[in-house]
């Protein structure tokens, strides 16, 4: 039997918390108190948000590492992101952490996204730490919110060990920290002395060989693929010979041609790596996310990461449009397959299928959020591509169609109670939680189809004159609750290729809402804007004024059309039907039909009639 041992110069923690409530502003706090900056050092804030898209919305979007040294003891900590469409980075995250720190808004109180990371972390026993953030706010009603906190947890079935937990109250911005309301603090020593006493140091066992999980995926200029994880038993040298076991369970022989680990931001090169430390090693070009890296002699399968099955369909194509080709630089399907297929490596929640078409592929994933990122982050590195409606993954159960379902939370004004309520009811949404505090704000809870709330964002907000919040997390699968309506607006198409003229556009604003201005350029096929009934009709917005000798008073003032709002990526993928497609490229988002020439599309309508009758 062999004999257990924990290492306790490490701890591994996770910090938990929903979108905005402070998670990435409180870590910074304890890099500068941990003595991780100089006194005089200028640091930019919210430094583990490294990615571009993660500054400019203000999420977390991947798992992030880095470490900070307190007490002599080397604290490993493991950003998660607080979207629910990012689960599959939350799960390999946590597969690195022996606790978690779990932080709320001290007004807004747990959010479904908490929620779904919270229950990845008590399922897999972590040690909870609960922090109660922005208790500065006028709004801040901690004692009610830390009710809430517990009342999830059971809700959640945490075990009597993660109900008892330790409890902070903080202000992240101002990185202080405090043990009970009332008190006065300066620092945040008293949450860094706790991570040190309560999170549990990593177990291993004395005598067994090398044993790592690889959690994530890295890349280097010099050094080529590089995998991270947590060793479980053993230890890493440099230039030691290991195997890497995958899906198939057949070891592959590898050499560790570099060994680093987290200081601070940074990882350095180090010449040995205990158990419990998150190491990346690199020398080993095939391995995936939730392969197990052994000694040769003893090799030996750690259980692989196992993520939720994907619940949302998308096909990336090639740009075919007209104006294909003129702003980006990475064009062809063979690209787009590779930089696809490199994102499934790096993300265990995403997977690329090959379709009929050799230039489209099917990605499946978590939510049209996820799938909106992976496009904007594409397009950032110069891809050009189409993409189609986003489709929710049906399944057979007991011989039932099922469809997945999402819990959706939704906070809005008193006002907005009726149209909210019937807007979602026509869209197969049940309420199963009305509570109205008195505050003027009501919490309404649904359960709805995922395909329900696809296209619904930009209409909830119209709703609720831009003050209601919505979130959402995955609920299971139900059978299938029938159809219903998806938009009730038509699209106002264009029938020949051009530009738009300020004269076309300004006789064409009547028959609904813009989506280009003066200038920009069309193609036939493409939706030029939102039409005001349900059909959808072609238009001319090339069309200029035809001019004669005659002039009169009044007749010919400027045009002054109605400003249009920019074309964002969210915003196309909600709005497009089924038989309509996103072309995005590095500069641009247009919308068009899948079949662009107008006699084809009227030859396929005809068709569809005939079938139906």
């Amino acid at each position: 039997m062999t004999a257990k041992t924990t290492n306790g110069k490490i701890r591994n923690v996770a910090i938990i918390a929903h979108v905005d409530h402070g998670k990435t502003t409180l870590v910074d706090g304890m890099f500068r108190q941990s003595g991780l900056f100089r006194a005089n050092q200028e640091v930019a804030d919210r430094v583990m948000d490294n990615l571009d898209l993660e500054r400019e919305r203000g999420i977390t979007i991947a798992a992030k590492n880095c470490s900070i040294v307190w007490q002599d003891t080397k604290i490993n900590i493991i950003d998660t992101p607080g979207h629910a469409d990012f689960g599959g980075e939350v799960e390999r995250a946590l597969s690195m952490a022996n606790g978690a720190i779990l932080l709320v808004d001290a007004s807004e109180g747990p959010l479904p996204q908490t929620r779904f990371v919270l229950s990845k972390a008590l399922a897999v026993g972590l040690k909870l730490i609960v922090v109660i953030n922005k208790i500065d706010r006028n709004d801040a009603r901690p004692k009610a919110v830390l009710d809430e906190v517990y009342d999830l947890l059971i809700d959640l079935g945490a075990s009597e060990d993660q109900l008892d937990f330790p409890l902070f109250y903080a202000i992240g911005r101002d990185g202080v920290a405090m043990k009970e309301l009332g008190e006065t603090s300066d620092n945040l020593h008293v949450l860094m002395d706790s991570i040190v006493a309560d999170i549990p140091a990593p177990e291993h066992d004395t005598d067994a060989p090398f044993q790592m999980l690889v959690s994530d995926l890295g890349y280097s200029d010099y050094l080529g693929r590089l995998a991270i994880g947590r060793i479980v038993n053993g230890a890493a040298k440099r230039n030691m010979e290991l195997a890497c076991i995958g899906e198939n369970g057949q070891p592959r022989p590898l050499r560790i041609a570099a060994l680093q680990a987290y200081e601070g931001l940074r990882m350095q090169d180090v010449d040995v790596a205990e158990a419990g430390d998150i190491i990346v090693l690199a020398g080993i070009e095939d391995v995936k996310i939730g392969d197990t890296i052994c000694t040769r002699e003893e090799p030996k399968v750690l259980p692989r990461i196992r993520v939720d099955e994907p619940t949302v369909s998308m096909l990336f194509t090639i740009n075919t449009s007209p104006l294909a080709g003129q702003e980006g630089n990475q064009l062809t399907s063979a690209k787009i397959r590779e930089r696809l297929e490199r994102e499934a490596l790096a993300n265990v929640a995403i997977r690329v299928e090959d379709t009929e078409s050799r230039d489209a592929f099917l990605v499946k994933g978590r939510g049209e959020f996820q799938m909106a990122i992976i496009v904007e982050t594409m397009r950032r590195e110069g891809f050009e591509l189409t993409v189609g409606r986003p489709q929710v993954i049906l399944r057979e159960i007991k011989g039932r169609v099922c469809e997945p379902m999402e819990r959706l939370f939704v906070d809005c004004g008193e006002e907005f109670v009726g149209v909210v309520t019937e807007k979602l009811a026509q869209r197969k949404g049940r309420m199963t939680n009305l509570i109205n505090n008195g505050a003027g704000r009501v919490r309404l809870e649904f359960i709805i189809p995922a395909r329900g709330i696809i296209g619904y964002r930009d209409e909830f907000l119209t709703d609720t004159k831009g003050t209601g919040i919505m979130n959402t997390y995955f609920e299971g699968y139900e059978p299938h609750r029938g159809e219903f309506p998806s938009r009730r607006s038509g699209s106002l198409v264009a029938d020949r290729p051009g530009k738009g003229v300020a004269y076309a556009l300004y006789n064409l604003e009547p028959r609904g809402r813009l989506f280009i201005t003066a200038g920009e350029p069309v193609y036939e096929g493409m939706i030029v804007g939102e039409h005001n009934r349900e059909n959808d009709i072609d238009v001319n917005p090339t069309k200029e004024k035809k001019l004669t000798n005659l002039r009169a008073s009044g007749r010919d003032e400027n045009v002054i059309l109605t400003p249009v709002l920019p074309m964002t990526l969210e915003r196309a993928l909600q709005f497009i039907r089924d038989d309509e497609m996103v072309e995005v490229t590095p500069h641009s988002v247009r919308l068009r039909k899948s079949v662009l020439p107008a006699s084809q599309r009227h030859m396929l309508a005809g068709k569809k009639k005939k079938a139906k009758e």
